[in-house]
């Protein structure tokens, strides 16, 4: 039973295709890395994956369930860092997680425990009575993952939970990511930051225009396997900055432009 497998996942707004027939399959335990430039995709394939946007074809599968919009059960059983974050922000971080604990259906002892030790794991416990608005962008983050796993979900999603995070803060999330995977739950994450990724996911996909041009293992990848578009050579020191720049560089002449006045 694989923890994801999505089927020919499409969208279109108007004439425009956002996701172009998009297939993956995503075993239980591992620490999937979703990648590729912007507007490629990521963020709308997420959405269909977590039911916040409806496909205009395709089928997706979580957990071995299919996802519906009434799957109320199946969605208890996943966590998601959604793009923007979404938070009510004029609540305090421990108003805001017992909020999502109640949500989720969490008891009040349980939701005060699981509240408790995620603040002072992301570091949030200082100022207790702050405002989430008057947080940092990095902060807001903290509270949006702490969110995201106050239920212990099974498959989690991610989308670029290290952006505007420091580099202290995104040691603390590496560690209770990989911590999460120990225990059996299954990471899907898009990044822009193609070194953390190389450093957690055990394996890749890669989107652009709408297309996977290229998945598997990091392995695989390196030797040329999984690939969609020819031209990859196999050579395992080859980085993930190599590989992804293989599948989605520049357009023809890109490299060879100029701006006159630098």
């Amino acid at each position: 039973m694989d923890a994801i497998a999505c089927d020919c996942l499409t969208r279109r707004f108007g004439e425009f295709t956002a996701v172009d027939c998009v297939s993956l399959q995503v075993a239980p335990g591992q620490f999937y890395g979703f990648l590729g430039p912007n507007g490629a995709g990521k963020s709308t394939t997420i959405k269909m994956l977590t039911g916040l946007l409806a496909p205009t074809s395709g089928t997706v599968r979580l957990l071995g369930e299919t996802l519906r919009p009434d799957a109320y059960a199946l969605k208890g059983r996943i966590g998601v860092l959604p793009e923007g974050m979404a938070l009510f922000e004029r609540l305090t971080a421990a108003e805001y997680l017992r909020f999502v604990a109640g949500m989720y259906g969490l008891d009040r002892d349980v939701t005060a425990t699981r509240t408790r030790e995620l603040l002072e794991f992301m570091q949030l416990d200082t100022t207790p009575g702050r405002l989430i608005a008057d947080f940092s962008h990095g902060m807001k983050k903290k509270v949006a993952l702490a969110a995201a796993v106050i239920h212990g979900p099974k498959l989690l999603f991610l989308d670029e939970p290290f952006e505007g995070v420091d580099a202290v803060a995104a040691g603390t999330l590496k560690t209770m990511l990989q911590g999460m995977i120990q225990r059996g739950a299954t990471i899907f994450l898009t990044s822009h930051v193609l070194e953390i990724v190389e450093r957690l996911c055990s394996h890749v996909a890669i989107i652009a225009k709408g297309k996977i041009v290229a998945h598997g293992s990091l392995e695989d990848l390196r030797s040329g396997a999984g690939t969609h578009i020819g031209g990859s050579n196999g050579d395992s020191q080859r980085t993930l900055e190599d590989i992804f720049l293989s599948h989605v560089g520049s357009e023809p002449g890109a490299a060879s432009a100029e701006l006159s006045w630098l």
